[in-house]
């Protein structure tokens, strides 16, 4: 009877954390910036080759829920979180391209 339980709770677990994950097609906006709110565009990052745990690890981001990372620009700019990829190598570097991901509305 344990091991029945135990699966499903290990079932339940596992549905809710995938539920979790933003799909490829999926657009998030960060709307907490005074300089305008930033949209993560999941597509965009899809096409660039990306997979959710090359963000979605230890280090960078390691929940996937929008709010559990206090993402400031300082951080980026020292290579950190987005500024990892957002270099003006492997994608644009986001210290001089600053409206490419905040728009005022």
């Amino acid at each position: 009877m344990r091991k029945v339980i135990f699966l499903i709770a290990a079932t339940l677990f596992l549905s809710s954390t995938a539920a979790l994950a933003v799909p490829g097609d999926k657009t998030l906006a960060f709307d907490k910036s005074p300089m305008g709110v930033v949209k993560f565009d999941g597509t965009v990052h899809k096409d660039a080759g990306l997979k959710c745990k090359d963000c979605h690890n230890p280090e960078m981001f390691p929940k996937m829920k929008q709010g559990t990372v206090k993402i400031t620009m300082d951080e980026i700019y020292a290579g950190k979180l987005c500024g990892v990829c957002h270099n003006g190598k492997r994608a644009f570097e986001a210290k001089s391209n600053c409206n490419r991901c905040h728009v005022k509305k």
